[in-house]
């Protein structure tokens, strides 16, 4: 596999420089042959035997080409020059930019190893929306085989812009953001929307828990509804109308008005879509106190899962369920042997961008090197990854919208995946 950067100004001899470096070691990395390589598969493929094997990847690949792909990432190097400094804000964005990059590159890697071949360019965006609309104009981006960034939404919005007449697929690798916000056919976004969320707990419910009725507790603030309109309308439509929503706003707690409809032999369903921790402290309290009475099954917003302020405890005791796409199974042999093969390459541990690097490399490198234009329709291929499982919906004007979550469940104080 060939690198190439694009140019940039010299540096410093601060002690940022590691970070750079890291660019350059990994470009320079030999030819790996690690063990995980998970499968790009069409839905008409067979499922494996078990969850711990993955079929090993065929040789369909042409040595003969080459595939170029540009990468654009927020490494920030104008702040390694001469009498310039990385702020810790910027340092977190350059190092998460490595971490993805390296996951990436590994990938790459394992799928040379049976004769791909792959042009990797580097392109930093600095973060910078007019950068970002820069680098739509360079050719050397435009003529590639595919794009990966920008990273945060405005750079996203200002390089799509320009870039928005029929073409190769342009991959937004980390952000949940609407596809909506940019309004581009050729984007990609590999992380699903809260809108995806809120329907696969909605699919979730009307298929496997198929409740009489379901409560959605607002605190009263607008954003909500970004969860609980997709979700009404999901459950509304799987199950006919026949599963009730009651959509009401809490105020301090109070749930006594709610007491007449709840069933005392059945599962109630409440949803919380809120994540401001005043209203969850209370309202989970509150539910938690109803639970010694009625049985209580609770569905939150999935950033639950990084609020420290939460009660796991409480959560286990409310059967609380979120939708999740950062799950990675550590006793899964092929997340094993990946992390073998991460700490050989670069001597440190994997983070989670780097393990959705990973991932998103093993699956476009092999689209790539099997099929010159099978990488164009994403919706026609599932991948099952370490990090997260990928299934694409193309819509109008959106582009492709990977719509996969994963519903985890409190249980002995963790997160365990129930589908």
């Amino acid at each position: 596999m060939t690198l190439v950067r694009n140019h940039r100004p010299p540096l410093s001899g601060n002690k940022w420089l590691i970070v750079f470096l890291a660019l350059i070691v990994g470009a320079c990395s030999p030819k790996l042959r690690p063990a995980p390589q998970p499968s790009v598969k069409t839905k008409t493929e067979k499922p494996p035997v078990t969850p711990d094997e993955k079929p090993p990847i065929k040789s369909e690949v042409s040595n003969a080409r080459v595939s170029v792909i540009s990468m654009i990432l927020p490494l920030g190097l104008d702040h390694a020059t001469f009498k310039q400094t990385y702020t810790a804000d910027d340092l977190k964005k350059a190092n998460m930019s490595v971490e993805y990059y390296q996951g990436f590159k590994l990938a790459l890697d394992s799928l040379t190893s049976i004769g791909a071949n792959y042009k990797l360019q580097i392109f930093d965006s600095k973060d910078d929306v007019a950068q970002a609309h820069s680098l739509a104009n360079n050719p050397q981006i435009k003529d590639g085989d595919l794009i990966v960034g920008p990273i945060f939404p405005e750079d996203v919005k200002a390089f799509t812009s320009v870039l928005s007449a029929a073409r190769k697929p342009i991959v937004s690798p980390l952000s949940p953001a609407s596809p909506a916000t940019f309004k581009n056919q050729n984007l990609v976004t590999m992380t699903p929307p809260l809108e995806y969320h809120a329907k696969g707990a909605a699919t979730y419910i009307a298929n496997r828990v198929k409740p009489k009725k379901v409560f959605i507790l607002n605190s009263g603030f607008s954003d909500e509804k970004l969860y609980t309109a997709p979700f009404k309308y999901t459950i509304d439509s799987l199950s006919k109308r026949k599963i009730q929503v009651v959509n009401t706003t809490i105020v301090r707690g109070n749930l006594t008005p709610l007491i007449p409809q709840l069933n005392n032999k059945e599962q109630n369903i409440f949803i919380v879509p809120s994540t401001k921790q005043a209203f969850l402290l209370v309202i989970l309290h509150s539910l938690d106190t109803l639970s010694r009475k009625y049985p209580i099954t609770v569905f939150g917003h999935p950033n639950w899962e990084k609020f420290s302020f939460l009660k796991a405890a409480q959560l286990q005791r409310l059967k609380t369920h979120i939708t999740s796409t950062d799950k990675v199974n550590y006793k899964l042999g092929q997340t094993n042997m990946f992390l073998r093969s991460y700490r050989q390459a670069y001597h440190t541990e994997p983070t989670d961008f780097a393990i959705k690097g990973f991932d998103q490399g093993m699956y476009f490198g092999e689209l790539l090197a099997k099929d010159e234009d099978g990488f164009k329709n994403p919706e026609k291929k599932d991948y099952t990854g370490i990090h997260n499982s990928f299934h694409f919906i193309k819509k109008p004007g959106q582009g492709w919208i990977n719509t996969h979550v994963d519903i985890l469940r409190y249980e002995n104080f963790d997160l365990k995946k129930v589908e």
